[in-house]
């Protein structure tokens, strides 16, 4: 079974992370644009991190511009704008590919570890990740974050 504890990853502020830090705790990992026709899934994510997050739920947004030029700016840029207009506390992280030659590692291993495979095919794709690391589901952009299918696999990642 395809985990991604073994990966690292740089915050928005540039820091290095090492996701085996999140072990024991259950990841949805969502690549997110500023200008996109699902931004403001933004808020449902900012809702499932305020209900979830004491029970073990960590959001990881990861800026990506790969769709349409969606996400042009700056890591300070996307940090003011979602803190300003969707209130986010969910953790934001350094902007990467998530397909093509430059395909950030992470994304390599989500792509190719989850059903279906292949790759993103827009922002506000979501992976969750189980306590373990290990890559659990795929969700579509449209799945919501406030879908029964997406809260129903979340709460039971958590149970786990």
């Amino acid at each position: 079974m395809a985990t991604i504890t073994d990966l690292s990853v740089k915050t928005i502020d540039g820091e290095d992370r090492a996701l085996s830090s999140y072990q024991g705790q259950v990841l949805l990992i969502v690549n997110v644009a500023s200008y996109c026709g699902y931004t403001p899934q933004y808020q449902g994510l900012q809702a499932l991190h305020e209900k979830y997050s004491a029970q073990g739920l960590r959001i990881l947004a990861f800026p990506c511009n790969d769709f349409g030029s969606q996400e042009p700016g700056t890591n300070d840029q996307i940090k003011t704008f979602c803190s300003t207009r969707y209130s986010v506390t969910f953790e934001l992280f350094d902007k990467v590919h998530a397909k093509g030659a430059e395909q950030h590692p992470l994304y390599a291993r989500l792509t190719s570890g989850a059903e279906p495979t292949g790759d993103v095919a827009w922002n506000f794709e979501k992976f969750l990740i189980g306590k373990n690391g290990e890559i659990l589901g795929r969700f579509p952009s449209r799945i919501a974050p406030d879908s029964a299918e997406l809260i129903g696999a979340i709460e039971q990642a958590l149970a786990a």
